[in-house]
């Protein structure tokens, strides 16, 4: 299984790159193998952080970001960290929502991840899936 979720990810398939993300932020059993075969291929590619309060502009400038980034014909991943929900443990806003000029573009793909209790605005996990 985790074979051919890497070969969809490396075919810039989304849905493969969404599984291999939910197997790492679930820390299943085959996370680390993920990261070991994943990483060495992308460890060049550049990583941004946006943090702040909430309704500083956080969403609107990474839209920004993103748009340039795709006029230079660049693919962009985003990670956003919601806070949890009490009630499903999962994320409860989801940026994409407020990313209306990108969120269908094929280029683009948006993730939401769920605090999950960490403290700061980062998942545990965000740095592995990143």
């Amino acid at each position: 299984m985790v074979e051919a979720l890497i070969k969809q990810f490396f075919s810039h398939n989304k849905v493969g790159l969404a599984k291999l993300i939910t197997l790492i932020e679930n820390d299943a059993l085959e996370s680390e193998e993920i990261i070991h075969r994943i990483y060495p291929k992308m460890r060049n590619s550049p990583r941004i952080g946006f943090t702040g309060p909430p309704g500083i502009g956080k969403s609107t400038l990474l839209e920004k970001v993103i748009l340039e980034l795709r006029k230079r014909n660049k693919t962009v991943a985003v990670v956003g960290v919601d806070p949890t929900s009490p009630f499903t443990g999962g994320a409860i806003l989801g940026d994409r929502i407020r990313m209306s000029k990108v969120y269908l573009d094929d280029g683009v793909f948006i993730r939401s991840m769920a605090s999950r209790g960490s403290l700061g605005g980062i998942a545990e996990k965000t740095k592995s899936v990143s």
